[in-house]
């Protein structure tokens, strides 16, 4: 075992794999524990890479380059190996892998003379966007990204450069960015592939900041309907703020750390003897990653406010629904009070009546002469009394 390898496994960096069960056999048990960039995310559930490729099964495309021209393509990487240090100073190789197995970049780790901790996190992944010198090597870790508007979701994808004097080595971990039209692209102008390595690492963080205009375009989109679902009501919009707050939040990690990688490569423009035509090259990429920045930034504040303001207007429906229950609630209680007072002034004849219907013999009043006018009388007086008191006390 490699002496990073060993670290790795005593660090618990390594990916959490499982070694294949022999028919019959007992279960092996898990492998070492899972890095802690796959630990903090819990979303995670399997490493980036088989454990055991062919060794060019993630070879994904590589060449020798002269004066900008593709030289020849090596049907393998020991061909590019056994070739570039005999032109070294005129050629330059660009190696790229698609999820490499750990035997693959330990080859080319070798050969190249990488930093064993940079090589770790490139067979880890998951790693924040950043920008890490090593000796004559740089290693660039970028984030493209990927719109999908059906489920509204920003899908990420990430890749590692290599760079060094003559070489560029390109590990992906996802099908974004497609760095076979970055390497097209290139192709086509050998003059700024003439340039040398650094013109690569310029266009593939080109493309990569490129790329987010699609993304920033569907997250625009889906903060205005948010805002109109907002205003008009709409019961679920809660739910679809946070979520979409979540994918902002997750594409501003790999847009803001661009600012710093964009700062020290500008900053290391005149003590490494960068071209020209990078340098402006490259000051165009950094404008253009610092306005997506700043987007997404704003993305986050204006999901924040919008957040805060269906939090009023959600409670401002309440209020309104409190509002207009109490009135039905008074309305409800003045009718009640009516009903009441009417059924208590129509009780007082009618227990009168009732009293006097009971048809005894012996009953006061019955033979006197005004003994029904004085009933009626009796009757109609308590009606005005109980009016009069309930007319007072606006029950009526």
């Amino acid at each position: 075992m490699s002496d990073w390898r060993a670290r790795a496994v005593r660090r618990g960096k390594m990916p959490f794999t499982r070694s294949p069960r022999r028919p019959g056999g007992p279960d092996p048990g898990p492998g070492p524990e899972p890095a802690p960039e796959w630990a903090m995310d819990p979303r995670a559930t399997d490493g980036p890479f088989p454990a055991e490729a062919p060794l060019e099964h993630s070879v994904v495309d590589a060449a020798l380059y002269r004066d900008g021209h593709r030289v020849r393509t090596p049907e393998s990487l020991e061909e590019i190996y056994r070739r570039l240090p005999d032109t070294r100073g005129s050629t330059m190789a660009w190696i790229g892998l698609y999820r490499p197995a750990e035997a693959q970049l330990q080859a080319a780790a070798d050969q190249f003379n990488l930093h064993e901790l940079a090589v770790e996190d490139a067979i880890v992944a998951h790693q924040r966007p950043k920008l890490e010198r090593y000796g004559d090597t740089l290693f660039v870790v970028l984030r493209a990204a990927r719109y999908v508007d059906e489920t509204e979701e920003v899908e990420f994808g990430e890749i590692h450069l290599f760079v060094g004097r003559d070489f560029v080595l390109t590990v992906r971990h996802a099908d974004v960015p497609d760095l076979a039209a970055v390497r097209r692209r290139l192709e086509d102008d050998p003059d700024l592939l003439a340039r040398g390595p650094e013109s690569v690492l310029y266009a593939v963080l080109d493309a990569v900041v490129d790329g987010y205009a699609p993304v920033i375009a569907g997250l625009q989109h889906d903060v205005d309907e948010i805002e109109t679902e907002v205003f008009g009501g709409d019961p679920r919009v809660s739910r679809r703020i946070y979520e979409l707050s979540r994918e902002v939040i997750e594409f501003q990690r790999a847009t803001r750390p661009l600012l710093r990688i964009t700062d020290d490569l500008t900053a290391g423009f005149e003590k490494y003897g960068t071209d020209e035509e990078l340098r402006r090259k490259l000051r165009d990429v950094a404008d253009h990653a610092t306005t997506a920045a700043e987007r997404v930034d704003g993305f986050r504040q204006m999901l924040q406010n919008i957040l805060a303001v269906n939090a009023t207007l959600v409670s401002q429906a309440q209020n309104e629904e409190m509002k207009l229950l109490a009135e039905a609630g008074h309305s409800q209680n003045n009718e009640l009070k009516r009903i009441s007072s009417w059924a208590a002034i129509l009780f007082a004849p009618t227990l009168i009546g009732t009293v006097y219907g009971m048809n005894f013999d012996r009953m006061p009043e019955l033979d006197w002469v005004f003994g029904y006018p004085f009933s009626l009388g009796l009757m109609a007086l308590v009606c005005v009394c109980l009016y009069v008191v309930f007319k007072r006390r606006d029950w009526l």
